[in-house]
Order: C-alpha cells, then sequence, then structure tokens
C-alpha cells in the first residue's frame, strides 16, 4: 500500500510539473470602444497566474498593469484614463502626457526640431518649445495600430510614411507585448525603405502603491548607470557622459527617490525634478538590468531590463493635482508617478558621439525591453 500511495503522489507531482510548465497566458480581445475621430479601437488583455496587463490599439498603449502586493491585494500600477477616448483627448492637450504609448519615431528630444542625415536637413514639428519631443504631436502615440493575438500577448502592427512627422523613409514598425510568469516583455523590430532615425520606447508611468495612490517620492530606486547625459536649459543633452558619483544622480546603490530631488544641483533646477537619460552599464547589446524599483508599503518590485544603451528617469515633474484627471476620477499629483523609458539617448542625431540611431534599408531594427514584476 506504501508503494502504491508513493506511485500516486509521484504521478500527481508530475501530473502538476507539466500543467505548470505548459500553462499559457489568457489573451483575450474586446472592443475598446471608438475614438472622436471614428477609429475603433481593440483592447486586450493578458492575464498569467500573477500578473494582467491591457493594451489598446490606439498608440499601442499599456492603459491597465494589475499586480498583486506581498498580501495578494491587487492594484492597477500605471497611470491613465478609463477608456481609449481620455488617451486621444489627452494627447490633443496642450497637456498631452504620453500615458503608455509606443513612443516614435523617436523617443524623447531634438533640439530645434531638425536633424542632418546624409547631408540633408530634416524638420520636424516643435512640440517641446523649440524641441521635437517623441516623434511629435502626430507621432506613433497618437495612431491606432493594427493587431493581432500571439501566443501569450498581442502583436501591434504600424506603417508610418515617408515624410510622417518630418522623418524620411516609409518605416514598417511591430510591437509584440507578450507576458508569462509575471515577466511583460516588449519586443520592437522595424524595416524602412530610405535611410532615417529610430528610437522607440514605452512611456507608461508607474506607482507601485497603484496608480492615484499618492507619489512615488518613498519608493527606492536602483539604476545601473554610472553615468548621465546632463542637459541644458531645454533639457537637450550638452554632449558629456557625467559620471554620477557624487551626485543626485548616484543611484548605484538604491536610494529613495525622493531623498535629494530638491537638492541645490543645477540638473534637477533645469528638469524640475529627474529628466534625464542615464548611461547603462554594459547596455547596448545584450539584455542587461537597467533599473529596479521597490516600494517598501506594499513590497512589489519592477525591474526594467533592456537591450537598450540608455534610459530615461523621469519622476512626473509636469502633473500639478489638477490639469488631468485620470482613473476612477483621481487627480494626478507632482511626483506620482515615474517612467523608466528605455532609450537611445535624447539627441543622438545631432551628437555623432552618441551611439548610432540611424536605420538603413536592409537593415532590421530590434530591440526588447522587460518589465519584470515581483514582491518582497
Amino acid at each position: 500500500m506504501k508503494n502504491h500511495k508513493q506511485v500516486v503522489l509521484v504521478l500527481l507531482l508530475s501530473f502538476w510539473m507539466v500543467s505548470s510548465a505548459c500553462a499559457k497566458t489568457e489573451v483575450t480581445k474586446q472592443s475598446g470602444g471608438k475614438l472622436p475621430n471614428g477609429d475603433s479601437v481593440a483592447l486586450y488583455t493578458l492575464k498569467d497566474e500573477k500578473v494582467e496587463v491591457q493594451v489598446i490599439t490606439y498608440g499601442g498603449d499599456l492603459v491597465a498593469i494589475k499586480v498583486p502586493d506581498r498580501t495578494g491585494k491587487v492594484e492597477d500600477i500605471v497611470l491613465g484614463f478609463g477608456d481609449a477616448s481620455g488617451y486621444y483627448e489627452n494627447n490633443h492637450s496642450k497637456n498631452a502626457s504620453f500615458f503608455g504609448p509606443i513612443v516614435g519615431r523617436y523617443a524623447n528630444r531634438i533640439a530645434h526640431a531638425k536633424f542632418t542625415l546624409d547631408g540633408k536637413e530634416y524638420t520636424l514639428p516643435k512640440n517641446n518649445g523649440d524641441n521635437s519631443i517623441h516623434g511629435g504631436p502626430n507621432g506613433f502615440h497618437n495612431h491606432t495600430w493594427q493587431s493581432q493575438a500571439i501566443e501569450n500577448g498581442v502583436e501591434l502592427k504600424y506603417l508610418s510614411m515617408d515624410g510622417e512627422e518630418g522623418y524620411p523613409g516609409s518605416l514598417s514598425v511591430t510591437v509584440r507585448y507578450t507576458l508569462e510568469g509575471g515577466d511583460l516583455k516588449i519586443d520592437y523590430s522595424a524595416a524602412t525603405n530610405k535611410a532615417t532615425v529610430l528610437n522607440l520606447t514605452n512611456h507608461s508611468y508607474f506607482n507601485l502603491s497603484g496608480q492615484g495612490h499618492g507619489t512615488i517620492l518613498n519608493e527606492q530606486l536602483k539604476l545601473n548607470a554610472s553615468r548621465f547625459t546632463p542637459v541644458d536649459a531645454t533639457l537637450i543633452p550638452t554632449g558629456e557622459l557625467k559620471p554620477v558619483a557624487g551626485t543626485p544622480f548616484d543611484f548605484v546603490k538604491p536610494h529613495v527617490v525622493g531623498e535629494r530631488i530638491n537638492a541645490d544641483d543645477e540638473q534637477l533646477r533645469l528638469g524640475k525634478g529627474y529628466d534625464h537619460n542615464f548611461v547603462i552599464d554594459g547596455g547596448g547589446k545584450e539584455l542587461v538590468e537597467a533599473a529596479e524599483v521597490y516600494d517598501p508599503a506594499s513590497g512589489r518590485v519592477l525591474t526594467v531590463l533592456t537591450t537598450e544603451p540608455g534610459v530615461q528617469f523621469y519622476t512626473a515633474n509636469h502633473l500639478d493635482g489638477s490639469s488631468i484627471v485620470g482613473k476612477q476620477g483621481i487627480a494626478y499629483v507632482k511626483n506620482g508617478a515615474l517612467c523608466l523609458e528605455t532609450q537611445h539617448y535624447p539627441d543622438s542625431p545631432n551628437h555623432p558621439a552618441f551611439p548610432s540611431t540611424v536605420l538603413r534599408p536592409g537593415e532590421t531594427f530590434h530591440s526588447v525591453t522587460v518589465f519584470r514584476f515581483s514582491t518582497r
């Protein structure tokens, strides 16, 4: 009898192990409503045993990421709006904040909204003072992408035509969101028929205590970056790669986000807080850890891994508690979230010493970022 019980236990354990190994993320699709321009939007929900992610086809926005805390209580940890029209209206307002979309053709800033490629100057829309930011007002965030469900996720496609927002070349872009074992993987690829510049990222605003739950000033941040790119008064890199040691930008070891955010530092004054690109140690080749955020109150941990050479750390300095009302009618406050935008450096087309963002015909752009969710 004892041997029989042992056999049964072994068989049950083997069945559990096989079932766990074969567990798939549940992927569902439903209507995400209609935009004021008449576009129909699809809403995809990805759900594994730990995390639930929602993506809309307008802008490829991550509209919800629901994760448990150390006690199992689930909260949505990204800022945003209750429906697709909220994202549309924000994108078309003077307070456009880029809550969760795929950003392109060029994430971050390009100085004076122009660059020269192969001897020809290209002019872009100015939507950040004298500069262009995040691909312009009609960038990738402001288009409805084609979509299809794939294993463990959703695939989004967009064809950016030659001359769109001033950029050369017809660019075919594919972005795949997949969720597995608490890891949200974003896989970017692109090809062009004419030399162009390209810098893609996701622009989610994270608050690990839950969206709308105060500020992120008590969250702890670690950045795998011993240098950053200082900026001028318009937040354009000066070209220097400055060591973080001895400055409020040193997050090589974990620091509380709010610990030095109001320090007497010129760079913090220029950014009105943190709004700077960090140079990832060993970044730009293999998938490496760029950042880790830990919320002591909830125990939630966000680990960011990427193949990109940089990450923009931004502390939502523009939110003021009144101008933007998000999910559940919550007014979003200053420092109510943080962004970790994996990327090439800002204004790289105008800085030959920075890693190149040029993509040519016959080449394939490929980049991977992983948002890993856990508890401590």
